[in-house]
Parts: C-alpha cells; structure tokens; sequence
C-alpha cells in the first residue's frame, strides 16, 4: 500500500495546497499540516478539513479525528525543496550528531547542496550533512 503523505500529496497541490507534514497520533488522531503562498487561514483549513473528510471515506482510511492546520511561524523544513524555498531565512537545526560540540545551530538559510545543508552562522559558512539533520525549523525573527 502506497504511503498515505504520498497518496494525500497529489490531492492537495490539485486543491493548491502543499502538505508539510503528517502525523499520526493516539485514538486515531490524524493531523495534516498544509502550506501555500501567502499563508494558511482557518478558511483554508476548513476547506481542506471538509474535502478530506470525504476523500478519507472513500480510500477508506482508518481515522477516528482529522485536524488540519499551517505549519505556523516556525514552519519544518521537511523536504529538500524546503531548503531551497526558505534560503535567506533564519533556521533552527537540531542535528543527530553534535558539530563542534553543539546539537543546536541557529543561522541564515544559505541553501542546499546536493546533501548538504548551507547555513550562515556569525559570519561563518557552516555545512551540514543533511542526514545529520534531526529537525529543521524556521526561526521567526521578532
């Protein structure tokens, strides 16, 4: 059976809609978060809320709730077109494996090479094996 982000990720761009992330959760708790250009509202969500519903019926997916909701501010980088997307803005990366003794980089976006994740840390280029990457999320500035 093919991978439930896969299958949900083509009905999404067809409502124009982008999905970020998905995940599974305790007493069937199923909760998609959505993304496009200019942002995500609660019309947005209760549009794509509502379509699923149905769709979910139909390919008759095992859910007991569905939630639907943006990413937030502090959207993940999750794919590698992410890294592309958001270069120029501040991340945060959790790494798997410490470099130079630390867990945690916060920095400007550079970008992605390959496999490497670029990033711009006190006037430093830093790289970044994205496989050492644990989780990568945009860091809003205030």
């Amino acid at each position: 059976m093919l991978d439930l982000s896969a299958r949900l990720e083509p009905v999404l761009a067809g409502l124009g809609y982008e999905l970020v992330l998905l995940e599974r959760a305790g007493r069937g708790l199923l909760r998609i978060f959505i993304d496009k250009p200019g942002g995500i509202t609660i019309d947005d969500c209760v549009a794509v809320s509502n379509h699923l519903t149905h769709w979910l019926t139909v390919e008759n997916i095992d859910y007991d709730r569905l939630e639907v909701s943006s990413p937030g501010l502090d959207r993940p980088l999750v794919k590698p077109q992410d890294y592309v997307r958001f270069a120029g803005e501040w991340v945060t990366l959790k790494l798997r494996v410490p470099l130079d003794n630390r867990r945690k980089l916060v920095g400007e976006l550079a970008g992605l090479d390959g496999e490497t994740v670029r990033l711009r840390m006190d006037g430093q280029d830093v790289s970044v094996d994205m496989r050492n990457v644990d989780s990568a999320r945009l860091k809003p500035m205030v």
